[in-house]
């Protein structure tokens, strides 16, 4: 069995924030759990490794957000036999583009899915565990959708906007029960391997902090957990200096 020192699990550890935060809170110390679907568990497997080179310990796990049994399964296993969960990030994205007359039945509910519905299971099972213990932290990542909807995202911005309402009441309900619950509006690009897929002056943005770095979001999550109950924040908004707003 692992040690019991305490859990920092990260739901939807992509290429650049998730494994931003996961490094940051392996470096308070944390044991790190990732995870994201099965089919990317090498992606994951190689961030654990690089963590524990580092000194640190951390676990991948393939689990699809979107199915309940898995959720419920992972946190149980994480419980068990590895240590308990002290901090609880969802990160899922599902950031994707159509007209409203291209936007499907099955690609609103796909989009709601990943977006709203899993941080629905997981922070209901975040709940569950550290609700009893009396602390915890949970954190959802946001986006600018989750406060307007733009054209062409009518999908993502329901489904951000259903998250940061989820946050909401989860805030005031496990707030008396000691679990701090914090939505972080991520209001512009960060850094990662979708944006460098799409756009090709990311270097030249990073050297002019015109564009988020992941560690730089990640410093903020960390600090969000170390918040002493009688300042604790909801709700804050990140963007570079440059961002239009």
């Amino acid at each position: 069995m692992a040690s019991r020192k305490g859990v920092c699990l990260v739901v939807g550890a992509g290429d650049g924030l998730g494994s931003a935060v996961a490094r940051a809170f392996a470096a308070e110390g944390l044991t790190i759990c990732i995870t994201r679907r099965a089919r990317n568990l090498d992606r994951l497997e190689a961030l654990a490794e690089e963590i524990r080179a580092a000194g640190g310990e951390a676990h991948a796990f393939g689990c699809d957000a979107r199915e309940e049994a898995e959720v419920v399964a992972l946190f149980d296993r994480i419980e068990a036999d590895i240590g308990p969960l002290e901090v609880v990030v969802f990160n899922v994205g599902a950031n994707v583009r159509f007209p409203v007359v291209e936007t499907t039945a099955r690609v609103f509910t796909k989009v709601w899915e990943m977006a709203c519905f899993s941080g629905f299971l997981a922070g209901r099972e975040a709940a569950r565990i550290m609700g009893p213990r009396g602390r915890g932290t949970l954190i959802f990542t946001g986006a600018t959708a989750s406060l307007r909807g733009r054209e062409g995202f009518s999908a993502f911005a329901a489904a951000k906007a259903g998250l940061r309402a989820l946050a909401q009441s989860l805030a005031r309900e496990l707030g008396p029960e000691g679990v701090h619950v914090a939505h972080v509006v991520i209001d512009g690009a960060v850094d990662g391997t979708f944006i460098r897929s799409i756009r090709g002056e990311v270097d030249d943005l990073l050297a002019r902090d015109t564009i988020l770095k992941p560690a730089d979001v990640a410093a903020t999550y960390v600090h969000l957990h170390r918040q002493p109950r009688s300042a604790w924040t909801h709700e804050l908004d990140l963007r570079p200096w440059s961002e239009t707003w």
